[in-house]
Parts: C-alpha cells; structure tokens; sequence
C-alpha cells in the first residue's frame, strides 16, 4: 500500500460516496420538514406524523433493502461488459418493485380496518396517523420505481442524478406541506395528515424525474432501457431475491433492534428514553457517512469483480476499510468534544442533556466498529455475497447485542444494572461482532476467487 494509491482510491470512492451522501441527508432533512411543520399545528399533529413515519419507514426500509441488489447486479455487468444484460435485470427489478408498490397498498387496505379500533391511542392522534398512511401510501409504487432507476444508474457509477434528484424532491416536499397542512391554495387543511400527500407526491415527482433523465441521458447509451421491453421472467426474479432479501432482512435486522431498545427503556421513563433517542438520532445522522462510502465501494468492488479483477476489488476493500476508519477517527473526536452542544441542540431539558452527553461517549466507540461492518458489507454485496450478511447480523444484533444489553442493563448477572448505557455497551458489542465477522468473511471471499483464479490459469 503506497500514499498514492491511497489518495487515488479514495478520490475514486469519494466522488461515488459525496452525491450519495448529499441524498441521505436530504432525505432525512424532509423527514425533520415533516416533523416541524406539524408541529406548528398541534403537539398532536407531530406526534401522528411520528407515529406514522415509524411504521412507513421500515417497511421503505425492508423495500429499499430488497431494491439494492440491482446496484451490485448492473455494476458486475458493467464490469463484464455485458450491456444488454443491465437491462434485463433492472427490468425484473421494476416487475419487482412494481409487485411491491402495488402490495403495501393492498396491505394498508387489507390491514388497517383490522387495526384501527384494536389501536390504543387518543381518537385524533389515532385519525391523524392513519390518514397519513391512506396517503402516502399512494406514492409507495412511485417511490419503489425510482428506486430502482436510481440503483441502475448508480449501479453504472453516476451518482451525481441521485443527489440533484433528492434536492428536487426537497424544494417540492415544503410547499407541498405547507399547502397540504395548512390548506392554501384551495386544498383541504389536513394538519399533519397533509405530509402524507405532500411525501407521496415527492415520491411521484423523483420518480418521473429520474425516468426522464435516464431517457435522455448520454451516459446510458451502452446501457440502454427503452430500446425494448422485457417481460417478467421467474428464473430471473428469483436471482434477484436470492440477492435482495437477504439485503433487506439484514437492514432490518439493525433497525429493529434500535426500536426494540427504545420500547424496552420506555419503563425507566421520559427522560432517559429522550437521552437514548438523542444519542440514536445523531448516531444515524453519523452513520450516513460510512453508509454512502460502503455504496460505493459496493459498485467498485462489483465493476472489478465483473472485470475478473480481484486483486484490484480487493485493494478498493483495503483502502476503503482505511479511509472509513479515518473519517471515524474524525466524527468520533466530533461527537466527544461537542457531545454536550450536540445534546443542547435536541433538547432544553437538562437532566436530558446530560444523559444524552454521557451516551454520546459511547456513540463514539462504536463509529469505528460501525464504519467496518458496513464498509464490509457493502464489498460483500459487490461480491453477490448477501446471505453471509444476513446471517451475521442477525447473529451479532439480536443474539450479542441485544442479550448483552439485557444483561447490563437490566439484571445483576455481571454488575448491577445500569440501563440505557448497558444497551449501548450491547451496541458496541454487537457492532464489534459484526465488524470482525464480516471482514472474516470478506477475506474469505477473497481468498476463495484468488484460488479459483490461479486453477484457471494453472487449467489454461
């Protein structure tokens, strides 16, 4: 390993991971728009929409997940050099995600009469929240197409639309709430109900947007999409869930253990529930970093691998492995030194802040187990490898994580009880788990195609 070839490689996955990293923010800056301007209707208006966003979001999540594995399919194509097969595959990944748009709205029609009076809420939060899911359930299958044309041209390493797109989805999402909430312009004042509509009209918009792009665009003349059309093909779709679901499982896998903690804390009170969903909150707004750089060394590593280059695919894990631990350096420093101003920036409670401030600490170890397992990951979807991830993160998360979080914070088996910091001492753990594991599994990924590749030559 040389400086230099350190600095080519990370300018390389930078100029993948900045625009990628721009668009999760984005998207969780239009989350926060939702958030504050229902709040300035009614306390109860915030909380519906946060309520909503709760259930809304992991089943995107598990969607989104399932969609990823197009990224790492087109960019071993690309590799290979196999063009005419890049549009066969996001083909099947749009009858896919098409299936999947159409079924959570049969889902939420199906379910939500069954639920609605079994629901224990006060009678306007409980009306708020599920008109906010009648609504935005409408854009799911506009929201599921624009992912996988987003995934085809990142998966082609043009990332660069991804980032303008979500700036477009913006600057429509806060007049669309500000017209939907407060009913200007003739539309019904919806309240916090209106972000529904305002989401799913966003969604709409980001979809026909990067659908007009991919149809004009110079950049996809190798690859092209509308030259013809492909029917669905089961064989196909089967090796595109062989690839998805695992994806999508292990993502919620992850977030389901940071909702399973914030449920079982709930008993030890407001306070020291506010101090974990602070430190959680921040935490996820830090993880968009390696997240954005684990994608794209999913696509380096998937067009290297496409090519037969598995020395260079595992030189881009190497350094990119470096670099994420860099930058966790540089968060973790962040996070201690202004763990205070950071928690005063959530919250005016001081009894919060200073609980939030003393998780904050421990936020900051786990960025640098954190940074590993997803840069780990995200090489392994490059290889086609999911179910390794699957497997492992469920056995980190919920077998390590979650039992040693239980027994810090709620027994005496080892020292007594020590609550919410007990959780995150199992996050540390689960995380340190999951890191070690995944790049074990990495290397032997690695070391398996190096020998099927010296067979090769010792056969030819």
């Amino acid at each position: 390993m040389t400086l230099d070839k350190f600095n080519q490689n990370t300018k390389s996955l930078m100029k993948l991971a900045y625009p990628i990293l721009i668009a999760q923010l984005i998207q969780n800056l239009m989350g926060f728009s939702d958030t504050v301007m229902a709040g300035r209707v009614s306390a109860t208006d915030m909380a519906a929409v946060a309520v909503a966003s709760s259930i809304w979001l992991p089943l995107i999540l598990t969607v989104y997940g399932l969609i990823m594995a197009l990224a790492s399919i087109v960019s071993q194509y690309a590799g290979a050099k196999k063009f005419s097969e890049v549009a066969k595959a996001t083909y099947q990944t749009a009858w896919i995600a098409i299936s999947l748009g159409l079924g959570l709205i049969a889902l939420f029609y199906f379910v939500s009469p069954l639920i609605f009076e079994r629901v224990t809420l006060e009678q306007d939060l409980k009306q708020l929240m599920f008109d906010y899911l009648s609504y935005i359930i409408w854009g799911a299958p506009g929201f599921c197409l624009y992912l996988v044309l987003r995934n085809y041209s990142e998966g082609l390493s043009h990332t660069k639309p991804t980032m303008i797109i979500s700036i477009v989805g913006l600057l429509i999402n806060i007049p669309a709430n500000y017209i939907f909430i407060y009913g200007e312009f003739g539309a019904p004042a919806l309240g916090g109900a209106g972000c529904g509509i305002a989401t799913a009209l966003v969604y709409w918009v980001m979809f026909l947007c990067t659908l007009i792009y991919t149809y004009f665009s110079k950049v996809f003349v190798k690859t092209p999409l509308f030259e013809r059309m492909y029917w669905p093909n089961i064989s196909q779709i089967k090796y595109i869930l062989s690839i998805g679901v695992p994806i999508s499982l292990s993502l919620l896998f992850e977030v389901s253990l940071f909702s399973v903690v914030a449920i079982i804390l709930a008993p030890f009170g407001s306070q020291i529930v506010a101090s974990h969903q602070v430190a959680i909150n921040f935490s996820g707004l830090v993880f968009m970093v390696p997240l954005s750089l684990a994608m794209a060394v999913t696509i380096k590593v998937g067009f290297a691998v496409g090519k037969n280059k598995y020395d260079e695919a595992k030189e881009i894990c190497s350094y990119s492995v470096i670099l994420g631990l860099l930058i966790a350096i540089f968060t973790a420093v962040l996070t201690l030194v202004f763990r205070t101003e950071i928690s005063e920036m959530y919250t005016n409670d001081h009894k919060v802040i200073e609980l939030a401030a003393s998780l904050m600490f421990l936020a900051a170890l786990f960025q640098f187990s954190d940074a590993i397992q997803v840069i780990s990951a995200g090489a392994l979807r490059g290889y086609k490898d999911t179910k390794s991830i699957l497997y492992i993160t469920f056995f980190s998360y919920w077998i390590i994580g979650l039992s040693v979080g239980l027994i810090l914070g709620l027994t005496d088996w080892v020292i007594e009880p020590i609550g919410p910091s007990g959780f995150w001492i199992g996050f540390i753990s689960g995380l340190t788990a999951a890191a070690i594991l995944l790049a074990w599994r990495l290397k032997v990924i690695q070391q398996r195609l190096s020998l099927n590749q010296i067979d090769g030559l010792i056969t030819k």
